[in-house]
């Protein structure tokens, strides 16, 4: 986890990696929110990352939502813009859920945008999810996905794939539940990352466009902005942590 002391005009910024990754993807947009005066907390979930290590056959969605409702909880951190990428809009949906109080914007970076009772599977093509799950029954997790189709230079799709871990099986399917009003309370931005754009993530860039309520922000990038276009990302995670609520 990283954070630096916010000055009384920063925010809480709480960072919330995709799925395979872990705190070290956002690497290259931290200086600058340091820079203007944020206090930074990049979350690495169970069994990922440097949490590798923790990985167990008992991992679920909820326990995911756990870790960073303890960073939240434990830092006592307030008025919170929470950002989650990929996957870990099922994740960030989910601590809203339990800590709505504690929370000012929810930003979804190129995420899934869950409906209630949803897995991060659940708007998956048959065929994405037969692999998957038949990846799961096989190895107790998911392995890494190349880092292609990403807008990624070669040097950091390299970079990328070595640092990538598997990814706790049980997530895969773990469904949540919440209440859609209260996230409605809530300022929620969604974060597109169009270039090219990634198939998993249709579905969200559909109903985020569809339903009322969401502010939508582009990027003309792929999926890992924050490692392809991380100048753009700050720009837009910039604006929104001084817009009015």
């Amino acid at each position: 986890m990283t954070m630096m002391t916010a000055t009384p005009q920063g925010r809480d910024i709480v960072l919330v990696h995709g799925a395979w990754q872990g705190a070290w993807c956002w690497r290259r947009v931290l200086p600058a929110l340091w820079q203007a005066g944020h206090r930074v907390h990049t979350v690495t979930l169970t069994g990922v990352g440097e949490r590798s290590h923790m990985a167990h056959a008992g991992i679920t969605l909820h326990t995911h939502i756990e870790d960073v409702v303890r960073v939240i909880e434990c830092g006592e951190l307030q008025q919170v813009m929470l950002v989650g990428h990929s996957y870990s809009g099922m994740v960030i949906t989910g601590v809203a859920q339990r800590l709505p109080q504690r929370l000012a914007r929810l930003v979804y970076l190129d995420a899934v945008v869950p409906e209630p009772g949803e897995s991060w599977s659940s708007r998956h093509s048959p065929e994405t999810q037969r692999l998957r799950r038949e990846l799961i029954a096989r190895f107790g997790h998911l392995p890494p996905s190349p880092a292609t189709g990403m807008g990624l230079t070669p040097e950091d799709q390299a970079w990328v794939e070595r640092q990538q871990t598997p990814h706790p099986g049980g997530v895969y399917d773990s469904p949540l539940d919440f209440d859609p009003q209260r996230l409605a309370t809530l300022p929620r931005c969604f974060i597109d990352c169009n270039d090219p754009p990634l198939p998993t993530v249709a579905i969200a860039r559909e109903r985020v466009r569809r339903q009322p309520g969401w502010q939508v922000l582009e990027i003309a990038t792929g999926h890992d902005a924050q490692i392809s276009a991380p100048q753009a990302l700050i720009e837009h995670l910039l604006a929104l942590a001084a817009a009015p609520l």
